[in-house]
């Protein structure tokens, strides 16, 4: 049978490095046990790895994170089977935690946003402490931040663009699978380009750390698709002839000079066109011969 040990993960500090815990719940009514606990970790989909075993007569467990038999970026799970110190060849059945993701995490752990401005917020999250030996006053890690577009027919034209080109994780206490947090601002580009939906990928990856636990690991990309929307046009031509738009609104105009075209009233944005005169004998016609846009 199962002794309902409930076995869960939480990360400590201790003594300036990076430790994993595991908690399990005896029974009160069974005092004389001991414990097997043994640390894994998933190698591949589908398949673990042995990292550590110990027998304890203590309700807990401990293992170090030493970027060599556990690593950031590893999922990690304990697993514990108790037995009684008179009939140790008696085992009650094991019984596994959860799955603890050891690293840098986002949140949402991808996007699908559209090209109509909005900003989304992204939480990066640090779900072990930061230890930082001897730099107790400038203790944080920093994530520089870039995108890379998959598959863009406009090259050099990123299709999301950030708030920030790098954030600052500092040390917090853990709480509720966080141990230090920032967020950054994501935003599709709006191209004004029929060019489909398109996916782009951003990057996190820590800077200026000594250490080898942070210095060798680079977090998960987000995947982040954008979805592209259609685009208004508006129109002049010919001598000039002025569609908007909404396609509804047509206009003439023959005159010579220079004018204003189109402005925004939400941003700063206008343009200006020049009309000569391109016409016969018998009438006078007007035609573009420049443009100017801010």
């Amino acid at each position: 049978t199962s002794l309902s040990l409930h076995p869960v993960i939480t990360p400590e500090l201790m003594q300036g490095r990076v430790h994993l815990k595991c908690t399990y719940s005896p029974p009160p009514s069974k005092p004389a046990l001991q414990y097997v606990g043994l640390w894994s970790r998933l190698s591949s989909p589908g398949k673990r790895e042995k990292i550590h075993q110990e027998t304890t007569l203590e309700s807990f467990s401990y293992i170090v994170m030493d970027s060599t038999n556990l690593r950031l970026g590893d999922t990690v799970s304990c697993t514990v089977t108790a037995f009684a110190r008179a009939t140790p060849e008696q085992h009650w059945l094991p019984e596994e935690s959860k799955g603890f993701y050891a690293g840098i995490k986002f949140l949402p752990e991808s996007l699908q946003i559209a090209e109509d401005g909005k900003e989304h917020v992204l939480t990066v999250v640090s779900t072990v402490p930061i230890a930082c030996p001897g730099q107790a006053d400038s203790c944080k890690i920093t994530l520089q931040l870039s995108t890379e577009d998959l598959g863009s027919s406009f090259a050099g034209f990123p299709d999301i663009v950030l708030s920030a080109c790098q954030v600052e994780l500092e040390p917090a206490p853990c709480s509720e699978g966080s141990c230090a947090a920032a967020m950054v601002m994501v935003t599709a580009v709006t191209d004004f380009a029929q060019d489909g939906d398109r996916v782009s990928h951003l990057r996190a990856e820590p800077v200026g750390r000594g250490d080898l636990l942070w210095s060798t690991y680079t977090p998960k990309d987000v995947k982040v698709t954008v979805r592209d929307l259609p685009t208004g046009n508006c129109y002049s031509f010919t001598d000039p002839h002025i569609i908007t738009f909404d396609g509804w609104g047509r206009y003439d105009n023959y005159k010579i000079g220079t004018f204003l075209l189109c402005r925004s009233v939400s941003r700063v944005f206008e343009v200006h066109v020049r009309q000569w005169d391109c016409g016969g004998h018998r009438a006078a016609t007007a035609c573009n011969c420049g443009v100017a846009a801010q």
